[in-house]
């Protein structure tokens, strides 16, 4: 039995490194319909081994079970654009008198280098729960959204797109303003922080999120990853948005989510990047229109 392995660039781990290394680089051949190297849309999703190992990894083992109706939505292209830089939407929504709420959403992405791509953590609230971003996609992949709720149970929905080459495409601007500009953050917040409805949070960052796959064309040699891993937005000491991400976040990474307003005090933003780099600054909620 053959092992098949993959070649990854020394610092482009990024989180649960090794976890994600062995997940997708150290795969033991099996017969095609159980790994599903190049899947397509009407393969069996249950069947790629990467999910398998990181359902084990993850989640111990737990069942993800398919979501209600209603319950988890999931908007992705079917097939990208671009593949550095796909639009991506996770909806959570469920009634303010449900016993459980949402906790956590997880990301998976299938083809990528480290397909645990994402982990939101979001603010206990009743209702729907949101994030957008965009990310990178570097395969044709079953992309995976998943809910935990406060019982700590999950639920799932995929989607399949079709891609090629996101994380190893090579950036799209000038490289040296990019460096000088990481770290830079702008929040928008829109509606009424006094008021009862949802509030939404637009964090943009100025990051390269270099992956550590895309070479460069003039020099021959692999562009050091360095990306944004944490990024954390806090109200009064409360947690509003979390995200355990890593370079398959597109460059300048984005995020938008919602959450119930909580007053006019300073809303608290940091952001961690691979390097140990910390970010950080506060601002006071206004109110703008949606």
């Amino acid at each position: 039995m053959k092992t098949a392995r993959r070649r990854i660039p020394a610092g482009a781990l990024g989180m649960a490194g090794a976890l994600a290394f062995a997940l997708t680089f150290t795969l033991v051949s099996a017969p095609a319909s159980a790994q599903l190297v190049n899947p397509q849309p009407t393969d069996d999703p249950a069947a790629v081994e990467v999910w398998r190992k990181v359902q084990a990894s993850l989640f111990g083992g737990r069942p993800v079970l398919p979501a209600p109706p209603g319950m988890l939505q999931l908007d992705v292209p079917l097939r990208a654009i671009d593949a550095a830089v796909v639009p991506l939407a996770i909806r959570a929504t469920l009634a303010p008198s449900a016993p459980a709420q949402i906790s956590k959403l997880y990301l998976i992405i299938d083809a990528n280098p480290s397909p645990i791509s994402g982990i939101f953590q979001v603010a206990a609230q009743a209702g729907q729960t949101q994030i957008e971003t965009r990310v990178r996609v570097d395969g044709y992949s079953f992309v995976r959204a998943i809910a935990e709720t406060t019982d700590g149970k999950l639920y799932g929905v995929i989607r399949f797109v079709k891609a090629s080459g996101g994380c190893s495409a090579p950036p799209s601007g000038d490289m040296a303003l990019a460096a000088a500009m990481a770290g830079r953050m702008s929040l928008q917040i829109s509606g009424d922080p006094a008021g009862t409805a949802p509030l939404v949070a637009q964090l943009n960052i100025s990051h390269p999120n270099h992956s550590g796959l895309a070479m460069d064309q003039l020099t021959r040699q692999f562009t050091p990853a360095h990306y944004v891993r944490k990024v954390e937005v806090a109200q009064g000491g409360e947690i509003l948005f979390a995200a355990d991400v890593d370079f398959s976040m597109s460059e300048n990474p984005s995020f938008r989510f919602q959450f119930a307003p909580r007053g006019l005090g300073e809303l608290q933003v940091s952001m961690e990047d691979s390097q140990g780099r910390r970010f950080a600054f506060a601002q006071v909620p206004t109110a703008l229109p949606r």
